[in-house]
Order: structure tokens, then C-alpha cells, then sequence
């Protein structure tokens, strides 16, 4: 599945990174803890958080994810959206609610499973 579709598919929108929006996607990850993220450690992943601050960004340099979406209607400051383009990661996001839009992508065929990267 491609960034494009998922976004497409959970109703959303861009908020950075739509001219990249190609990008194959293998799994899905979705947490407000960052250090479950971390415990996720996938290749391929989008990112589903309702956390809207810096560390998301940061973490998702971290582990080579290059796409957040953003649950619940939430939107990203203007510096995440210059943090997320200087690291080449897209950002979306989603009026629907974290489980809704987990569902969605589920249902698509996107799974929580993937290549291990350890």
C-alpha cells in the first residue's frame, strides 16, 4: 500500500511530504507512547499517534519511519512540519479516531506485521 492510499483511505489529509506520497508502506503502527513505537521496530511503517509534539518526529528519525499520520483531528505545529521536511518524512492526519482509523487501514490488507530490522 502506498502513503497516498493510506491517507486516502482514513479520509485524511497532507500537511507535508504529498510529492512523496508513493512510498510503499508494509505495516502500521499505532501509539501515543513513543516507547512502544520503539518497541515496534518494523521496516516500511506508518505511524498512527494523537501525540502532537517534537519527540514524534524525533523518535520517528530515530527509526527510519518516514510517515505520521495524526489522529482525531490534530494538526502538527509549523515547526514539526519544517522538522518532518528537513528529515524527508510525510505528514498526515485524520478527523477519525485512532482505532477507526487502525481499522480502516486493517481492513485495506495494511498488517501490524513486517520485516524486523534487529
Amino acid at each position: 500500500m502506498t502513503v497516498s492510499e493510506a491517507v486516502s483511505l482514513v479520509e485524511g489529509q497532507f500537511f507535508c511530504g504529498e510529492e512523496n506520497s508513493s512510498l510503499e508502506i508494509a505495516s502500521a503502527c499505532g501509539a501515543d507512547l513513543m516507547s512502544d513505537v520503539m518497541a515496534f521496530v518494523k521496516d516500511r511503517v506508518l505511524l498512527l499517534t494523537g501525540l502532537v509534539n517534537p519527540q514524534v518526529i524525533r523518535t520517528a528519525e530515530l527509526l527510519d519511519i518516514h510517515c505520521i499520520i495524526f489522529v482525531r483531528g490534530k494538526s502538527p505545529s509549523m515547526d514539526m512540519i519544517d522538522m518532518a521536511k528537513e528529515s524527508d518524512i510525510i505528514l498526515g492526519g485524520t478527523k477519525h479516531p485512532m482505532f477507526i482509523a487502525c481499522g480502516k487501514l486493517y481492513e485495506a490488507g495494511l498488517k501490524a506485521g513486517g520485516t524486523r530490522r534487529i
